[in-house]
């Protein structure tokens, strides 16, 4: 399948193939929501979202893998050499790293906005030393690098029946609601790392500091209002999901199964949360196997009906013009947009 993906793609140069099998790979092994949503892309669009995650997770592991107690004049090295590496690979084409390497190709392809990585590596850099935020605007201006970035990254790619500018609020959002997501799902992981991406003004408005979140965590006792602040902001991420959705329509008809798919997936996050009684302090909140593959099967047939649907339209355009007016007895209305 890798070689179907790439061949599609028209990607033939050996060490370019190996770097986009290596973002690939990061994507399968660490991104597993994200990973099956992209199957439900056409093939020759796959490597470019597999490079955009691929990327991003190298990134991610440089800050999160080592742990707190890392050296963090070692991590901010690696990923100032990371970031050295990148701006070679966006002028040049080419990169020592693969993740580079097939990040600056993917770039070049579907003529993607380098500021946008340079923004998300501005968000990685805060993630060394910044360890949580007063409000949500505050946390809103972190998400635009490390969030909002990636949906306007993948726009290009997806392509859109819109004026691009004109769907890129929504891409954000939903960038955002996806990390506003992991955010409430992994409370007890970040706490861990030293870092609390909930607002401290919404915990406090329910008398939540991060004192009582490490004693819950480290006691295994429920608070009451520590699950009230995290219903609380539950809801607030709802409420991003219920603002971009309106964007997927906006989308190129063979993209909007994969992002409806990914927009139920990482949505179930929320409801695993509640329905797992907010212990996100205590363990990890985990969509159910078969709602997963369930979500995945509606958007296989999804896929498959639109791509049927252009093979039709195709091979009527390749025919020969039919007759039309009053002898035949019809007339010949505009086709219905689609909506999928």
């Amino acid at each position: 399948m890798t070689d179907r993906e790439l061949d599609a793609a028209g990607i033939g140069d050996p060490a370019l193939r190996a770097a986009y099998r290596h973002c690939r790979s990061l994507n399968a092994r660490h991104g597993r929501t994200y990973f099956l949503a992209t199957r439900l892309l056409p093939v020759e669009h796959r490597p470019a979202v597999h490079a955009l995650y691929g990327f991003a997770r190298w990134a991610d592991d440089i800050v999160d893998s080592l742990g707190p107690a890392a050296d963090p004049g070692c991590r901010a090295a690696a990923l100032t050499e990371l970031g050295r590496s990148l701006e070679e690979g966006l002028r040049g084409g080419h990169g020592r790293e693969p993740v580079v390497y097939a990040l600056a190709d993917t770039a070049r392809r579907y003529g993607i906005r380098h500021e946008l990585f340079r923004d998300f590596m501005s968000a990685m850099r805060a993630d060394l030393t910044v360890t949580g935020y007063d409000t949500y605007a505050d946390l809103r201006g972190y998400m635009h690098g490390s969030a909002a970035v990636i949906g306007l990254q993948m726009l290009p790619v997806l392509g859109t029946v819109v004026p691009r500018e004109e769907a890129a609020p929504y891409a954000a959002a939903l960038g955002v609601a996806f990390q506003l997501s992991n955010f409430l799902r992994d409370v007890g992981e970040d706490l861990d790392r030293g870092r609390v991406y909930l607002p401290a003004d919404l915990l406090a408005g329910h008398g939540v500091d991060r004192e009582l979140l490490r004693w819950s965590r480290d006691t295994g006792r429920d608070e009451p209002r520590i699950t009230a602040a995290l219903r609380e902001f539950e809801a607030l991420t709802r409420g991003v999901y219920r603002a971009a959705v309106p964007g997927i329509g906006m989308l190129d008809p063979v993209s909007r199964p994969c992002i409806r798919t990914a927009c139920v997936l990482y949505g179930g996050i929320l409801d695993a949360v509640a329905q797992d009684g907010y212990a996100v302090l205590h363990r990890r909140a985990v969509v159910p196997r078969r709602r997963r593959a369930t979500v995945a099967a509606d958007g296989l047939v999804r896929a498959v009906a639109v791509r049927l649907r252009a093979g039709r339209r195709s091979r009527r355009s390749a025919a020969p013009p039919r007759p039309s007016g009053p002898a035949h007895g019809r007339s010949y209305a505009p086709a219905e947009r689609e909506v999928v």
